[in-house]
């Protein structure tokens, strides 16, 4: 598989690729709100649209997306709510002109409000399904959450690659690293089960429809401790916290137990997350795309803010872990 650059993936190429497995095409192709894969939807003769995800070239194997295409449709045969791919002749991941692609139903819904206490709980539910699943195996080929690929790796990116500004380079490689040293005992000290995770469930990758929740977008899926799925579901000052990390174990316990001790990770996973994103944007730079959508990222400005959200984080690694009530 080669590096092919996503700028010669044009709508003419995602017509002849999705048509190349006996769709015809009505010649509508939309764009869709993604940067990390091409994603859209697709307009068919005679039948609903369907949505093409073209796979970033170089960034999973094949057997590293069909292991996620795998778990979905698991997931989707236990009728758990989630968008699993399609299949065609038995298969549910294709190749066209050295890009990779898989279809999906479409589904429409919006982001829920996490502030609905039955909301929260009807996701915990969902996930404590989801969970129950994955803990039955673990992922063969795709990566787990850790310090050293979503922490070190990102902090030694940045520092190698010139992207932290001369005046806060040195308040970002002596913070990142203190942070890190932070993190180590607490991912030591910390018993886990790691198990099958969505990998990055946020507002934005669950579904509200009149029938359900619908989780959506497994493409971080990854093995990892299950509180991963949990804490980016939670907002607003510790006691608002608290009531919500409540409602979703409930509803999560119905169908798969909790382990209370892993709350004490939730402030390391939310500092390993702020590490990555910044490393992910950075190592995407030279995409055009990236630029366009986040001309935020890379300035001055940007890493003293980045820098000021991990000495918050600091201080939040010392702090008491939530408890359910």
């Amino acid at each position: 598989m080669t590096d092919t650059p996503f700028h010669t993936l044009n709508p003419d190429k995602v017509i002849d690729a999705v048509e190349s497995l006996g769709y015809l095409s009505d010649l509508r192709v939309f764009p869709l709100n993604s940067y990390e894969n091409r994603v859209y939807q697709f307009g068919l003769e005679d039948a609903e649209p369907i949505i093409a995800k073209f796979y970033r070239p170089a960034r999973w194997s094949d057997e590293q997306i069909l292991e996620e295409h795998e778990f979905s449709r698991a997931l989707a045969e236990l009728e758990i709510p989630i968008v699993a791919p399609l299949e065609r002749d038995g298969k549910s991941l294709f190749e066209f002109d050295d890009f990779r692609f898989a279809l999906y139903p479409r589904r429409g819904g919006h982001a829920p409000e996490l502030t609905d206490l039955d909301t929260l709980y009807r996701l915990g539910q969902q996930l404590g399904r989801l969970h129950e699943l994955g803990k039955a195996q673990s992922f063969s080929h795709r990566p787990s959450l850790n310090l050293q690929t979503f922490g070190i790796d990102s902090r030694e990116f940045l520092l190698a690659e010139n992207f932290i500004p001369g005046s806060l380079t040195e308040a970002y490689a002596t913070l990142s690293q203190h942070l890190i040293d932070a993190m180590e005992p607490i991912l030591a000290a910390t018993p886990t089960n790691s198990i099958r995770l969505h990998g990055d469930c946020h507002p934005g990758n669950i579904l509200l429809r009149p029938d359900s929740l619908y989780l959506v977008d497994l493409d971080d899926a990854r093995n990892g401790p299950a509180v991963q799925d949990i804490w980016m579901l939670l907002s607003g000052e510790r006691p608002q916290k608290q009531q919500q990390l409540g409602e979703i174990i409930a509803g999560y316990e119905e169908f798969c137990e909790f382990d209370s001790r892993e709350l004490a990770l939730v402030e390391t996973l939310r500092t390993l997350r702020l590490m990555n994103y910044a490393a992910w944007l950075a190592r995407r730079w030279q995409d055009p795309a990236f630029p366009m959508a986040f001309p935020w990222f890379n300035t001055e400005r940007y890493w003293a803010e980045h820098i000021l959200e991990l000495r918050e984080q600091l201080a939040a690694l010392g702090e008491p872990p939530l408890e359910i009530l």
